[in-house]
């Protein structure tokens, strides 16, 4: 496998890199987020002028015409930054469904909003009761005249409060728990029934409960085909959880940089802890999870774009699992190592610990994919 970078590559991950340095350091971070939603409208424009939110769609809708690798460079690159825009909301899984599954109309009117950033979307999934289920929804959408009347209440909706569309994970048949009869909905965000609550999340992101009374929406809303959705959502469910790894990647790396930094400066019994043996041997365990994990992301991207349905499930959550061992191990022995001042909130290692323990929980903790990635190990690749 070739894993050189194509010149367009260079030239996306050089962009993305730029960007985080010159607009995002720890103190302009700290600025964004107390604009409403957590992230500023100026920045989601300016990445939208890189032509980053183009980066999975295809050029004649003013996209880059990138896949995997391309995801991975711009989401590794945000996470060194602990970038806060809804990158991963919009553009990987709900703006990805929509340009796979949505109908032309669909995606007229949506992909090149979204690529212009003139448009957010927030794919509402999760339920309170579901845990990491891609298939147990209790949302319902009723036949009503010429469309679908939903009811329901759908939770951590990555976003949500920030979101102009929504799109809407609904049974159309079957139990809460059946794989058949799910179906997905393109719905506004400000319709009448559609009540929305946001709030931060421990990193500095923002979540929402998203409750449909009575919601009714046209045929024209229904995305792919009715009760048909459950393939689909698991794929778009990878590809965020591909994403928040490479994401990982990134902050675990200045995790790294900046615990090798500090036991270069701080000194004990007359010398830099750097030089204690115990200290490199954690050192350079923390650099073998962070390489182990990037390894992983990189088979995972290959997958996505390459492998078929069970090869990509078990990169993904090879990766994810990976990303959540790893990621807590980086994280604690940063901390360690830096002592009381890994901890506080004004030294920004404590903001990356958090980013990367949020990023466990997202799409499926590690202990969630060595289960599935457990229940592929006998399933024939061409399932």
């Amino acid at each position: 496998m070739d894993f050189s970078l194509t010149d367009e590559q260079r030239m996306l991950q050089d962009t993305v890199e730029r960007l985080v340095q010159d607009q995002y350091g720890f103190e302009q971070r700290r600025e964004y987020m107390q604009a409403p939603g957590g992230f500023t409208r100026e920045m989601w424009n300016q990445i939208a002028e890189l032509g980053l939110l183009g980066v999975p769609f295809p050029e004649e809708i003013g996209g880059f015409g990138g896949g995997a690798v391309e995801t991975m460079l711009v989401m590794e690159a945000f996470g060194k930054g602990l970038v806060l825009e809804p990158y991963v909301a919009s553009v990987v899984t709900a703006g990805q469904l929509i340009a796979d599954a949505g109908s032309d109309a669909q995606k007229e009117a949506v992909l090149e909003p979204l690529v212009g950033g003139e448009l957010i979307l927030a794919f509402a999934h999760g339920e309170r009761d579901n845990r990491y289920s891609n298939t147990q929804v209790s949302t319902r959408a009723e036949r009503s005249g010429g469309g679908y009347t939903l009811t329901g209440q759908k939770s951590v909706v990555m976003h949500g409060d920030s979101a102009d569309k929504l799109v809407v994970s609904a049974r159309t048949s079957g139990n809460a728990t059946d794989a058949d009869g799910i179906s997905l909905f393109l719905v506004d965000a400000g319709a009448d029934g559609v009540s929305v609550q946001g709030y931060p999340t421990i990193d500095g992101l923002h979540a929402a409960e998203v409750e449909l009374k009575g919601v009714q929406v046209g045929e024209d809303a229904l995305i792919g085909s009715e009760g048909k959705a459950a393939e689909l959502i698991e794929l778009t469910q990878d590809r965020g959880a591909f994403a928040v790894c490479a994401e990982a990647v990134g902050a675990m790396t200045v995790a790294c940089d900046l615990t090798l930094d500090y036991i270069k400066q701080r000194k004990q019994f007359g010398m830099p802890i750097g030089a204690f043996q115990s200290v490199q041997h954690r050192m350079v365990e923390m650099r073998m999870e962070l390489e182990q994990a990037r390894s992983a992301t990189m088979k995972a991207a290959a997958k996505l774009e390459g492998g078929d349905a069970v090869e990509r499930r078990r990169a993904v959550s090879t990766a994810k699992y990976q990303v959540g061992k790893g990621g807590r191990f980086v994280s604690e022995q940063s901390i360690q190592l830096h002592g009381g001042i890994g901890m506080t909130e004004e030294y920004n290692l404590s903001h990356f610990a958090k980013r990367i323990a949020m990023i466990d929980n997202q799409f499926g903790d590690a202990d969630a994919h060595l289960d599935r990635f457990s229940a592929q190990m006998d399933v024939p690749k061409t399932a």
